[in-house]
């Protein structure tokens, strides 16, 4: 297993038990966990996120890595996520979803973490109404069309 697919999975295996120190722990002091649920968390409030946000609004996770690879810059991995929801009105839901994980490497940790998630699929999973997951999905599209990299694709292209 390479040092990268180990710290993904040891990231993955401690927000799964809910400790929040062991998975910034995988972080650079400085390095930022961007969840597509809660935002953008930075060095110690990554375990305040893990803690307080993920075991507030779930339980009995399970969050598989796939297909790991890095180049010691850059490191990607597959993974198939779920939960059992405790948000007030999807109790006992199970949510599951597909993504993957992005990381800037820095010194063999993580400097940035970001995903790429089919996370519509898991909110239907869960019962939320469509109109709330719409709204999930627009505050997705303008995350991403806050990119530097999105801004080309924003301009009217001339021919």
């Amino acid at each position: 297993m390479s040092s990268f697919a180990s710290l993904i999975s040891t990231l993955a295996a401690a927000a799964c038990r809910g400790d929040g120190a062991a998975v910034a722990a995988c972080f650079t002091p400085d390095g930022v966990y961007h969840d597509c649920f809660y935002g953008a968390f930075k060095g110690a409030d990554i375990a305040t996120m893990v803690e307080g946000y993920f075991h507030r609004d779930a339980r009995d996770f399970r969050w598989d890595m796939h297909d790991c690879v890095d180049d010691g810059r850059i490191g990607y991995a597959r993974y198939v996520f779920s939960y059992e929801s405790t948000i007030a009105g999807s109790e006992g839901k199970r949510a599951l979803f597909e993504g993957v994980s992005i990381c800037e490497l820095r010194e063999g940790l993580i400097a940035s973490y970001r995903e790429v998630a089919n996370s519509a699929v898991g909110l239907q999973s869960i019962g939320f109404a469509p109109a709330r997951v719409t709204r999930f999905l627009e505050r997705e599209a303008r995350e991403l069309a806050s990119r530097p990299e999105a801004s080309a694709h924003l301009l009217p292209r001339i021919v």
